[in-house]
């Protein structure tokens, strides 16, 4: 098989890469990337060691696929990223990677009749409607209750049939908007697709921000001795999130590369679910008995622009449909992380420091 993975140096890119050539050999894996995210270029080196063909291009430029050969599938995993994108200036960079950069990608995929993969997100979902869910307030996290006002929601999580309607960040939009553009494809041109609406993700090799990779900032604060703070809710850190392993992110992918044929057409959500949640006060919690380091965490009560105060993936679909189910949990990863910040410290103090 031959896979182009777009955004193929970036966090998520690189790690399906890396690992579908490990588990691969034989598959001739072509990872696209600008370089624009910082700490990408760090990447470059781990693409190369397993045999991975870097191509440096930008989705943008319909003719910077003109020099990527033919394809069986292609993962598109090129996004700006950030939920902010766009707010406080022009959202011109967001729109031409998010939406252009997908429509090319697909008419790529249609050239050479290649099946397609997209990696959404969970920020298609309106954030108002998230933030007048019902919830119950306990000791360390807001968890959401069973009985809810809208459909596609219950004390397990958001569902794929939660509502659509409503505003729910310009990142959001773009990736909704690339949702509607790939069902098209699906319906009229017969291209094979498969949509993953993803939330947290996380894992080794992500460069960490506060508008995107929260939890390795998180621990990347520990693990340098540096100030982190409750941003909103009352300023109690009681915010929830589920987080999702890249290494169980390819193990939906990977299962969907091979059996595309099952799932043509389908939206998953897909996320660390219930077991693998925690809110930021646990998460300082964990952060602190695997690094041994106890940091200020100052509270602000005033919620930022655009954040929401918990969500949690149900799985129940994506289970039923693959076998899937995430199987790394958060105290795992907390140590993964820290290991990885330990190992390579020098490279990754400029970024994340």
């Amino acid at each position: 098989m031959n896979i182009l993975i777009t955004g193929g140096a970036g966090f998520v890119g690189s790690s399906l890469a890396i690992a579908l050539k490990t588990t691969y050999p034989t598959y001739k894996v072509f990872a696209l990337d600008n370089l624009k995210r910082r700490g990408s270029e760090l990447n470059l080196k781990r693409l190369k060691e397993v045999g991975v063909e870097f191509i440096h291009g930008d989705i943008r430029n319909k003719e910077d696929f003109d020099a990527i050969p033919a394809v069986d599938a292609v993962i598109e995993a090129s996004a700006e990223p950030s939920v902010l994108a766009g707010l406080n200036g022009t959202p011109d960079y967001l729109i031409n990677t998010n939406l252009v950069g997908t429509i090319n990608c697909l008419n790529f995929s249609l050239k050479h009749k290649a099946n397609f993969i997209f990696l959404s997100t969970s920020r298609v979902y309106p954030i108002k409607t998230i933030e007048t869910l019902n919830f119950e307030e306990q000791e360390t996290r807001f968890v959401l209750s069973d009985q809810q006002p809208v459909a596609g929601v219950s004390a397990k999580g958001i569902a794929e049939d939660f509502p659509l309607n409503g505003a729910r960040s310009l990142y959001g939009t773009t990736k909704l908007a690339s949702e509607l553009i790939i069902q098209e494809y699906n319906e009229f041109y017969g291209l094979k697709t498969v949509i993953d609406r993803f939330g947290v993700i996380t894992g080794p090799w992500q460069m960490g921000k506060v508008d995107q990779g929260v939890m390795v900032l998180w621990i990347a604060k520990h693990f340098f001795k540096q100030e982190l703070g409750y941003f909103g809710y009352g300023g109690t850190g009681k915010q929830l999130r589920d987080m999702l392993h890249v290494a169980d992110l390819f193990r939906l992918v990977d299962w969907q590369l091979h059996h595309l044929d099952q799932v043509n057409g389908e939206i998953f959500n897909a996320g660390g679910g219930w077991n693998s949640s925690a809110s930021l006060r646990e998460l300082t919690a964990i952060c602190q008995e695997v690094t041994g380091n106890i940091i200020p965490v100052k509270s602000v009560p005033e919620t930022r622009t655009a954040d929401i105060r918990l969500y949690v993936t149900d799985n129940t679909r994506v289970t039923q449909r693959t076998g899937w189910e995430p199987a790394i949990g958060i105290k795992q990863i907390v140590e993964e992380i820290t290991a990885w910040l330990a190992e390579n410290e020098k490279d990754l103090a400029p970024i994340l420091k």
